[in-house]
């Protein structure tokens, strides 16, 4: 993967600052059954509320199933379709609504199905893939494409392979790629003891 300079306020590990979300995949590299497991596995072991598991990853290979890759990028909003055309792996993240150990409502899914997701991505870090998370999907469409029941909410879409080199990249996706990764100061967004003391 193209590596990227950040500025962070502290020592991070590697593996959270190589995480990056690009747009450039390499059409000719597919990802195997084995490094689709090893993902699986991460998220798997994310924590979550009562231990209840709410993820739900359907996992779309291009080159395992054509058919069912098909669908989820037909999901896709236009603006995402024109860059994910080469994406080997996309991955439709649903959470469940309802607590499995009592049927309750469970509004802790979205939080617990998030940080599966971000395990899910380091491990593809480790591996050398890049992931990018999408909002621009419809959930309708995936929902009845996939028949997915009710009770389960779709969260996201997540483009999984490997990152073009930097002297393949198309002229048309250079920029968006190879721009500075950016975020916002560290005291803006987190707060040490009181709301709005922020952490310097």
């Amino acid at each position: 993967m193209i590596k990227k300079s950040i500025d962070t306020s502290a020592p991070l590990h590697q593996l959270i600052a190589d995480r990056y979300s690009g747009v450039s995949f390499d059409p000719d590299r597919p990802v195997s059954l084995d490094a689709l497991r090893a993902l699986a596995e991460a998220a798997r072991w994310a924590p979550s509320c009562f231990g209840d598991e709410p993820w739900r990853f359907l996992i779309c290979s291009k080159q395992h199933d054509p058919a069912g890759w098909q669908k989820a990028y037909d999901a896709l909003m236009p603006g995402n379709q024109s860059w994910c055309l080469h994406v080997p792996v996309l991955v439709l993240v649903c959470t469940d609504t309802l607590f499995k150990h009592n049927g309750n409502p469970n509004p802790f899914g979205p939080y617990d199905t998030g940080a599966a997701a971000v395990s899910l991505c380091l491990q593809a870090t480790a591996l050398g893939l890049m992931t990018h998370q999408m909002g621009g999907f419809s959930g309708d469409k995936a929902r009845e494409l996939f028949s997915i029941p009710e009770q389960f909410k779709t969260l996201a879409m997540m483009a999984v392979g490997y990152q073009l080199p930097e002297d393949k990249l198309p002229e048309s996706l250079k920029g968006r790629e190879l721009a500075p990764r950016k975020r916002k100061p560290l005291a803006e967004q987190f707060f040490l003891g009181a709301w709005g003391k922020g952490m310097v």
